[in-house]
C-alpha cells in the first residue's frame, strides 16, 4: 500500500532533522589508557570472555554539550578498552565474543564466565559559552553467564566525571574519560566482591 505524500513529507523531515541534529553534534571519545593495577599473583585462575558485536561498535550516540550544543561518541566502542581492563584485573585470560549463544564452542574453549555488558551514558554543561560537556556519566550493567547460558549474577557500575573549561586545553572528552576510568575501577571491585564470580 502506497504511503500518503503527507506521511512520505513528515517521514523525510524527521530524518533530516536527525541528520541535522547529528551533524550539529561534536565528537568526542571516552577512550581512556588508565587500568586498573593487574597483580598476576592474585588473578582468579579461569578464562572469562565478554560479548561486543560490531553493531554495538558503530552504535553512535547523541547527548547535551553545553551553549545549546551536543556531542556525539560511541559508548561500546570506546569503552570496550575499559571493560576488558576491568576483566584483566580480576581473571587470568579474557577473550571476546560476538555472540553469548554458543554454548558447545564457549565450553569447547575453556571459557567460565561470558560478561554481556549494556551501557548507558548521559552528559551536560554548566557552561553558556562552550560546548565541551563538564559532567559525564556511564553505567554499565553486566549479565554473567556461565559456559551454557545459564545466568550466574549481574554485576553493574557507574562512573561520573567533571571538568571545567580551564582543564580542557583540547581535550574535550576529559569529563567523559574520568567518568570512563571511575567506572573501570568500581566494575573491577564489583567483579571481586562477587562470589559467583569466583
Amino acid at each position: 500500500m502506497p504511503l500518503h505524500p503527507s506521511r512520505v513529507l513528515r517521514l523525510f523531515s524527521i530524518a533530516v532533522m536527525a541528520a541535522l541534529l547529528a551533524a550539529c553534534s561534536h565528537p568526542i571519545t571516552m577512550i581512556t589508557e588508565t587500568a586498573p593495577p593487574r597483580a598476576v599473583a592474585h588473578l582468579v585462575p579461569k578464562k572469562v570472555a565478554y560479548v561486543m558485536t560490531d553493531a554495538q561498535r558503530e552504535q553512535q550516540v547523541v547527548t547535551p554539550g553545553g551553549s545549546g550544543d551536543r556531542v556525539s561518541y560511541y559508548p561500546y566502542r570506546d569503552l570496550e578498552k575499559s571493560i576488558r581492563d576491568a576483566l584483566r584485573a580480576v581473571y587470568r585470560d579474557v577473550v571476546v565474543l560476538r555472540t553469548a549463544g554458543d554454548a558447545k564452542a564457549n565450553e569447547a574453549a575453556g571459557i567460565s564466565l561470558v560478561f554481556t555488558p549494556q551501557i548507558k551514558t548521559d552528559s551536560s554543561s554548566s557552561s553558556w559559552l562552550t560546548w565541551p560537556p563538564t559532567s559525564f556519566s556511564v553505567e554499565v550493567s553486566c549479565t554473567v553467564t556461565d559456559a551454557s547460558g545459564a545466568e550466574v549474577t549481574r554485576v553493574r557500575a557507574v562512573g561520573n566525571g567533571t571538568a571545567q573549561f580551564g582543564e580542557f586545553k583540547g581535550d574535550y572528552g576529559l569529563a567523559a574519560r574520568r567518568a570512563a576510568r571511575q567506572m573501570t575501577s568500581q566494575l573491577s571491585s564489583e567483579i571481586r566482591r562477587d562470589e559467583k564470580l569466583r
